[in-house]
């Protein structure tokens, strides 16, 4: 456990609080859990900066990191369905997503490679859209900012099936050929 993995570890602690928080959505409420929650998502960035930087990047930094992230954009995501203010079926896209692409990364046999991946465009694109989703959907905004909230989560759910799809057809095709030529050799 080095400094980024423990910044890492650290967005836990704010999980159980917006959970709470958003358990009565008072305003007040509402602004505490959405600060709670963008100090958190900037500590992603934070943790992945110090790593490049102090050349501390791990193995175990590379599956905590998004592991953390899902948890951190997955909690608050059920209590907005809780509130009936966004749909179950659409985050249970995100989850299923999350969840494939997590066995992925992980499981050797899948990837060809021994070492976990980092996240690649389209997977930091996605984070960066639920994060701004889920923020304008907690915090304690005027009914007008309901709409682009809505809009920004849909194309969170949209740009999260897009990069699990990037995520896993390249490497499929490559190891589909991989198997191919060596059948041909043989």
């Amino acid at each position: 456990m080095n400094l980024p993995n423990w910044i890492t570890f650290s967005r836990l602690l704010g999980i159980p609080f917006i959970v709470y928080l958003l358990h009565d959505p008072t305003p007040n409420h509402r602004l505490i859990g959405v600060i709670i929650f963008l100090i958190a998502a900037a500590t992603d960035w934070l943790d992945g900066y110090l790593a490049r930087k102090l050349n501390q990047i791990t193995e175990l930094g590379k599956f905590l990191d998004p592991l953390v992230d899902k948890l951190l954009v997955l909690a608050p995501l059920l209590s907005l369905i809780e509130l009936g203010q966004i749909p179950a079926w659409g985050v249970f896209l995100i989850l299923l997503r999350e969840l494939s692409i997590a066995g992925w990364r992980v499981n050797p046999q899948l990837t060809g490679n021994s070492s976990i991946s980092g996240a690649n465009f389209w997977g930091k694109l996605k984070t960066v859209t639920q994060i701004s989703a889920i923020a304008l959907l907690i915090g304690p905004l005027p009914p007008a900012w309901t709409t682009p909230g809505l809009i920004l989560f849909w194309v969170s759910v949209i740009l999260t099936l897009i990069s699990g799809l990037i995520y896993v057809l390249p490497q499929r095709v490559d190891k589909i050929s991989s198997s191919t030529e060596k059948s041909i050799s043989a």
